[in-house]
Protein backbone atom coordinates (compact mmCIF):
# COMPACT_ATOMS: atom_id res chain seq x y z
CA UNK A 1 0.00 0.00 0.00
CA UNK A 2 1.46 3.40 -1.66
CA UNK A 3 1.79 5.87 1.84
CA UNK A 4 -0.93 8.37 2.25
CA UNK A 5 -3.47 6.04 0.50
CA UNK A 6 -7.08 6.20 1.92
CA UNK A 7 -8.73 3.72 4.26
CA UNK A 8 -12.06 3.87 2.22
CA UNK A 9 -12.76 5.87 -1.22
CA UNK A 10 -16.34 5.15 -2.30
CA UNK A 11 -17.51 7.45 -5.11
CA UNK A 12 -21.05 7.25 -6.28
CA UNK A 13 -21.56 4.45 -4.89
CA UNK A 14 -24.98 3.30 -5.15
CA UNK A 15 -26.85 0.17 -3.74
CA UNK A 16 -30.92 -0.64 -4.80
CA UNK A 17 -32.83 -2.80 -2.24
CA UNK A 18 -36.01 -4.12 -2.89
CA UNK A 19 -36.42 -1.07 -5.44
CA UNK A 20 -35.22 1.75 -2.80
CA UNK A 21 -31.71 3.50 -3.51
CA UNK A 22 -30.19 2.29 0.28
CA UNK A 23 -27.07 4.25 -1.20
CA UNK A 24 -27.70 7.31 -3.28
CA UNK A 25 -24.10 8.04 -5.45
CA UNK A 26 -22.51 8.01 -1.89
CA UNK A 27 -19.20 9.41 -2.17
CA UNK A 28 -16.81 9.68 0.91
CA UNK A 29 -12.95 9.46 1.55
CA UNK A 30 -11.79 8.43 4.96
CA UNK A 31 -7.97 9.17 5.50
CA UNK A 32 -6.12 6.44 6.68
CA UNK A 33 -5.31 7.52 10.66
CA UNK A 34 -8.31 9.57 10.51
CA UNK A 35 -10.47 8.72 13.32
CA UNK A 36 -13.87 9.39 12.01
CA UNK A 37 -17.85 9.32 13.15
CA UNK A 38 -20.82 8.39 10.27
CA UNK A 39 -23.29 9.83 12.07
CA UNK A 40 -27.18 9.67 10.49
CA UNK A 41 -30.58 8.64 11.58
CA UNK A 42 -32.33 5.54 11.05
CA UNK A 43 -33.22 5.33 7.23
CA UNK A 44 -30.13 7.26 6.17
CA UNK A 45 -28.14 4.41 5.06
CA UNK A 46 -25.91 3.69 7.76
CA UNK A 47 -26.55 0.13 7.56
CA UNK A 48 -26.11 -0.22 3.82
CA UNK A 49 -22.51 1.10 4.40
CA UNK A 50 -21.43 -1.32 6.72
CA UNK A 51 -22.98 -4.37 4.21
CA UNK A 52 -20.88 -2.92 1.63
CA UNK A 53 -17.97 -3.14 3.51
CA UNK A 54 -18.98 -6.68 5.10
CA UNK A 55 -19.40 -7.72 0.92
CA UNK A 56 -23.03 -8.12 2.14
CA UNK A 57 -24.10 -5.62 -0.18
CA UNK A 58 -22.39 -4.67 -3.53
CA UNK A 59 -22.74 -1.67 -5.20
CA UNK A 60 -24.32 -1.59 -9.04
CA UNK A 61 -21.55 -1.08 -11.40
CA UNK A 62 -20.08 1.32 -12.32
CA UNK A 63 -19.50 2.54 -16.37
CA UNK A 64 -16.26 0.69 -18.31
CA UNK A 65 -14.57 4.36 -17.60
CA UNK A 66 -16.05 5.24 -14.24
CA UNK A 67 -14.00 4.77 -11.03
CA UNK A 68 -14.75 1.70 -9.01
CA UNK A 69 -17.01 2.72 -6.46
CA UNK A 70 -15.17 1.73 -3.39
CA UNK A 71 -11.97 1.04 -2.75
CA UNK A 72 -10.59 0.12 0.93
CA UNK A 73 -7.24 0.87 1.19
CA UNK A 74 -6.58 1.89 -2.52
CA UNK A 75 -7.53 -1.93 -3.47
CA UNK A 76 -11.13 -2.24 -5.52
CA UNK A 77 -10.93 -6.60 -5.30
CA UNK A 78 -10.27 -8.00 -1.97
CA UNK A 79 -10.49 -11.39 -0.77
CA UNK A 80 -13.03 -11.40 1.82
CA UNK A 81 -10.60 -13.14 4.60
CA UNK A 82 -7.87 -10.86 3.73
CA UNK A 83 -10.22 -7.95 4.10
CA UNK A 84 -11.13 -8.81 7.39
CA UNK A 85 -7.37 -9.32 8.58
CA UNK A 86 -7.12 -5.58 7.46
CA UNK A 87 -10.23 -4.10 8.24
CA UNK A 88 -11.82 -5.24 11.46
CA UNK A 89 -15.79 -4.78 12.12
CA UNK A 90 -17.83 -5.32 14.67
CA UNK A 91 -21.76 -4.88 14.36
CA UNK A 92 -24.74 -6.06 16.25
CA UNK A 93 -25.16 -8.54 13.45
CA UNK A 94 -22.06 -10.32 14.65
CA UNK A 95 -22.88 -10.14 18.00
CA UNK A 96 -26.60 -11.77 17.68
CA UNK A 97 -25.15 -14.33 15.65
CA UNK A 98 -22.30 -15.42 18.06
CA UNK A 99 -24.47 -14.95 21.39
CA UNK A 100 -27.19 -16.47 20.10
CA UNK A 101 -26.37 -18.79 17.89
CA UNK A 102 -27.79 -22.77 18.37
CA UNK A 103 -23.50 -23.27 19.16
CA UNK A 104 -21.42 -20.41 18.78
CA UNK A 105 -22.43 -19.03 22.01
CA UNK A 106 -20.98 -21.74 23.99
CA UNK A 107 -17.96 -21.18 22.82
CA UNK A 108 -15.01 -19.63 25.06
CA UNK A 109 -13.90 -16.16 24.83
CA UNK A 110 -10.75 -17.19 23.74
CA UNK A 111 -11.63 -19.54 20.86
CA UNK A 112 -13.78 -16.53 19.73
CA UNK A 113 -11.14 -14.36 19.01
CA UNK A 114 -9.04 -17.52 17.54
CA UNK A 115 -11.47 -16.96 14.88
CA UNK A 116 -10.82 -13.79 13.78
CA UNK A 117 -7.67 -15.39 11.99
CA UNK A 118 -10.17 -17.60 9.87
CA UNK A 119 -13.03 -15.18 9.63
CA UNK A 120 -14.99 -17.82 10.87
CA UNK A 121 -18.31 -17.49 13.00
CA UNK A 122 -16.08 -18.86 16.22
CA UNK A 123 -15.79 -22.76 14.88
CA UNK A 124 -12.53 -23.92 14.79
CA UNK A 125 -12.90 -27.80 13.79
CA UNK A 126 -10.51 -29.00 11.23
CA UNK A 127 -8.71 -25.27 11.01
CA UNK A 128 -4.77 -24.90 11.46
CA UNK A 129 -4.89 -23.17 14.93
CA UNK A 130 -1.37 -22.68 16.36
CA UNK A 131 0.03 -21.98 20.08
CA UNK A 132 1.04 -18.49 18.71
CA UNK A 133 -2.41 -17.66 17.56
CA UNK A 134 -3.74 -18.98 21.10
CA UNK A 135 -1.44 -16.54 22.34
CA UNK A 136 -1.55 -13.83 20.14
CA UNK A 137 -5.41 -14.04 21.24
CA UNK A 138 -5.35 -13.96 25.05
CA UNK A 139 -3.01 -11.36 24.31
CA UNK A 140 -5.24 -9.11 22.58
CA UNK A 141 -7.89 -9.80 25.41
CA UNK A 142 -5.69 -8.22 27.88
CA UNK A 143 -4.74 -5.59 26.13
CA UNK A 144 -8.77 -4.97 26.54
CA UNK A 145 -8.92 -5.90 30.10
CA UNK A 146 -10.71 -9.04 28.94
CA UNK A 147 -8.35 -11.55 29.87
CA UNK A 148 -11.23 -12.59 33.30
CA UNK A 149 -13.11 -13.88 29.86
CA UNK A 150 -10.74 -16.28 27.92
CA UNK A 151 -12.64 -19.52 29.15
CA UNK A 152 -15.96 -18.00 29.92
CA UNK A 153 -18.88 -19.27 27.55
CA UNK A 154 -20.01 -15.84 25.41
CA UNK A 155 -23.79 -17.35 26.56
CA UNK A 156 -22.33 -16.65 29.96
CA UNK A 157 -21.46 -13.25 29.66
CA UNK A 158 -22.86 -10.08 29.71
CA UNK A 159 -24.05 -7.89 26.78
CA UNK A 160 -20.61 -5.82 27.19
CA UNK A 161 -18.43 -8.68 28.41
CA UNK A 162 -19.31 -10.44 24.74
CA UNK A 163 -18.83 -6.98 22.58
CA UNK A 164 -15.58 -6.61 24.45
CA UNK A 165 -14.83 -10.27 23.00
CA UNK A 166 -15.64 -9.20 19.66
CA UNK A 167 -13.62 -6.33 19.47
CA UNK A 168 -10.84 -8.69 20.64
CA UNK A 169 -11.88 -10.61 17.63
CA UNK A 170 -11.31 -7.97 14.97
CA UNK A 171 -8.15 -6.63 16.37
CA UNK A 172 -6.53 -9.97 17.10
CA UNK A 173 -5.02 -9.38 13.04
CA UNK A 174 -3.76 -6.10 13.94
CA UNK A 175 -5.98 -4.62 11.63
CA UNK A 176 -4.94 -1.19 10.42
CA UNK A 177 -8.45 0.20 11.09
CA UNK A 178 -11.33 -0.78 13.13
CA UNK A 179 -14.82 0.11 12.20
CA UNK A 180 -17.82 -0.45 14.91
CA UNK A 181 -21.84 -0.09 13.81
CA UNK A 182 -23.37 1.30 16.77
CA UNK A 183 -21.28 -0.12 19.07
CA UNK A 184 -23.20 0.63 22.75
CA UNK A 185 -26.27 -0.83 21.81
CA UNK A 186 -27.48 -3.47 24.39
CA UNK A 187 -24.96 -1.82 26.58
CA UNK A 188 -25.96 -0.35 30.61
CA UNK A 189 -24.91 3.27 31.65
CA UNK A 190 -21.99 1.36 33.45
CA UNK A 191 -20.80 -0.95 30.52
CA UNK A 192 -21.40 1.81 28.19
CA UNK A 193 -19.12 4.15 29.99
CA UNK A 194 -16.44 1.41 30.17
CA UNK A 195 -16.96 0.50 26.49
CA UNK A 196 -16.74 4.09 25.67
CA UNK A 197 -13.08 4.27 27.09
CA UNK A 198 -12.11 0.88 25.31
CA UNK A 199 -12.85 2.44 22.11
CA UNK A 200 -10.44 5.65 23.01
CA UNK A 201 -7.76 3.76 23.75
CA UNK A 202 -7.56 1.46 20.72
CA UNK A 203 -7.98 4.53 18.96
CA UNK A 204 -5.23 6.02 21.42
CA UNK A 205 -3.10 3.13 19.94
CA UNK A 206 -2.94 3.69 16.65
CA UNK A 207 -5.67 1.44 14.86
CA UNK A 208 -7.95 3.95 12.99
CA UNK A 209 -11.93 4.20 14.21
CA UNK A 210 -14.19 4.41 12.19
CA UNK A 211 -17.92 4.64 14.29
CA UNK A 212 -21.03 4.17 13.09
CA UNK A 213 -23.78 5.40 14.81
CA UNK A 214 -27.09 7.86 15.36
CA UNK A 215 -26.10 8.72 19.08
CA UNK A 216 -23.74 11.85 19.03
CA UNK A 217 -22.88 10.90 22.59
CA UNK A 218 -20.72 7.94 21.13
CA UNK A 219 -18.13 10.29 19.28
CA UNK A 220 -15.33 9.78 21.38
CA UNK A 221 -13.06 13.12 21.83
CA UNK A 222 -10.81 11.30 19.99
CA UNK A 223 -12.61 11.26 16.87
CA UNK A 224 -12.47 15.35 15.02
CA UNK A 225 -14.00 14.34 11.51
CA UNK A 226 -17.73 13.65 11.31
CA UNK A 227 -19.83 12.56 7.97
CA UNK A 228 -23.25 13.45 8.36
CA UNK A 229 -25.60 10.96 6.57
CA UNK A 230 -29.09 11.70 5.10
CA UNK A 231 -31.43 9.30 2.61
CA UNK A 232 -27.75 7.60 1.11
CA UNK A 233 -25.97 10.62 0.98
CA UNK A 234 -23.33 12.55 2.42
CA UNK A 235 -25.18 15.87 3.93
CA UNK A 236 -22.27 17.25 5.20
CA UNK A 237 -18.48 16.70 6.15
CA UNK A 238 -16.00 17.95 8.12
CA UNK A 239 -14.50 18.93 11.79
CA UNK A 240 -16.59 18.03 15.09
CA UNK A 241 -16.92 21.32 15.93
CA UNK A 242 -18.10 22.68 12.57
CA UNK A 243 -20.43 19.49 11.85
CA UNK A 244 -21.65 18.69 15.72
CA UNK A 245 -24.21 22.22 16.02
CA UNK A 246 -27.83 22.49 16.77
CA UNK A 247 -28.65 23.48 13.56
CA UNK A 248 -26.91 20.92 11.41
CA UNK A 249 -28.18 18.10 13.89
CA UNK A 250 -31.76 19.30 13.49
CA UNK A 251 -31.96 19.74 9.90
CA UNK A 252 -30.46 16.06 10.07
CA UNK A 253 -32.82 14.43 12.67
CA UNK A 254 -36.07 16.21 11.10
CA UNK A 255 -36.56 17.87 14.88
CA UNK A 256 -35.13 20.58 17.01
CA UNK A 257 -32.61 19.25 18.63
CA UNK A 258 -30.42 21.10 21.61
CA UNK A 259 -26.84 19.93 22.22
CA UNK A 260 -24.67 20.47 24.86
CA UNK A 261 -20.59 19.50 25.54
CA UNK A 262 -18.81 18.14 28.31
CA UNK A 263 -15.09 16.98 28.16
CA UNK A 264 -15.06 16.27 25.00
CA UNK A 265 -18.46 14.48 24.20
CA UNK A 266 -21.33 15.99 23.07
CA UNK A 267 -24.91 14.82 23.97
CA UNK A 268 -27.85 15.99 22.41
CA UNK A 269 -31.49 15.87 23.38
CA UNK A 270 -34.51 16.91 21.07
CA UNK A 271 -36.70 19.71 21.88
CA UNK A 272 -40.43 20.25 21.42
CA UNK A 273 -40.96 22.95 18.85
CA UNK A 274 -42.91 26.10 20.18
Amino acid sequence: MKPGTPLLELRDATVVKNDVRVLDRLTMTIADGEHTAILGPNGSGKTALIHLLTHDHYPLAAGDSAPPPLRVFGEHRWNVTDLRSTLGIVTTDLHHQFVEGNSTGRIRGVDAVVSGFFATRGFLINLPVTAAMRDQAEATLARLDAAHLAARRLDEMSTGEARRVLIARALVTEPRALVLDEPTSGLDLVARGRFLETIRQIARGGTTVVLVTHHVEEIVPEIDRVVLLQRGCVAAEGRKREMLTAERLSALFGAPIALQQNDGYFYARSERAT
